[in-house]
């Protein structure tokens, strides 16, 4: 299929069982066949439950969903699934998801989203962390386990993002303004990251393995050091990361 311009879609919750089945469809375009995906009747429970399951539409059909669920805190969401179909890639949709569910948390009176990623993978880190003005001082080894499809090959290991309604970051990406000043910038402890590690697990899977184990040990010594991942610098795909305590 071609692709789909941007202006033509719209990004709503998700209503009736087709639109979730459509939701559950495009997660094995995404991750794979042999990825497990969420089903479409948990996630329409889920919903009426009070948990965030959205949609990007053209017309009817569904270009990409987000998916959040409810926690132990009224105040803390789980912002579990972000998918985009390929066809509708490179044109914001993941971040329009993300700030349409960042306007629905802050409706409700949540106050914080939560959710992993794997650190090692550019695209992830520039839309979480740059984008989004998330933040992270958790590090998760291998979080899920062996996993299939895209993630076939390679230790599951996960960030831990946290996003606050209303904190100076996120604030500041959405309006685009830089979210450090220069003086920050130049003290940041930098963490650098591969530009392509979805191409170099499927070239070279063991210079794969030994990138993910450098980005384990960088981000878990910063850690442990009370530094956290406050920004990301696209230029040299790289973490920025200063005192914890700076997070407030």
């Amino acid at each position: 299929m071609s692709a789909v311009s941007p202006m033509t879609t719209v990004i709503r919750e998700l209503s009736g069982l087709d639109e979730f089945r459509q939701a559950e469809r495009l997660q094995y375009d995404v991750w794979g066949a042999d990825e497990a995906a969420d089903p479409a009747d948990l996630m329409f429970v889920v919903q009426v439950e009070g948990g965030f399951v959205a949609g990007a539409f053209a017309g009817s059909r569904l270009l990409g969903y987000g998916f959040g669920l409810p926690t132990a805190d009224p105040a803390i969401q789980h912002s579990h699934r972000l998918a985009v179909h390929p066809d509708a890639r490179g044109q914001g949709l993941a971040a329009r998801l993300k700030w349409f569910q960042y306007d629905w948390c802050a409706d409700r009176g949540i106050e914080l989203m939560r959710w992993t990623y794997d650190p090692a993978r550019l695209p992830n880190a520039s839309l979480n962390i740059a984008t989004l003005g998330a933040t992270a001082s958790t590090y998760l080894p291998d979080y899920y386990g062996e996993l299939a499809g895209i993630n076939a090959g390679t230790a599951s290991d996960r960030l831990l993002a946290e996003w606050r309604v209303g904190s100076p970051y996120a604030e500041a990406a959405r309006a685009r303004r830089p979210g450090l000043s220069a003086g920050q910038l130049a003290e940041a402890r930098r963490v650098e990251i591969p530009r392509d590690f979805a191409g170099l697990l499927r070239d070279d899977p063991s210079a794969a393995g030994a990138a993910r184990m450098a980005v384990r040990e960088a981000l878990t010594a910063a850690f442990a050091d009370g530094l956290a991942v406050v920004g990301f610098d696209r230029d040299s795909a790289s973490y920025l990361l200063l005192p914890a305590a700076e997070l407030g």
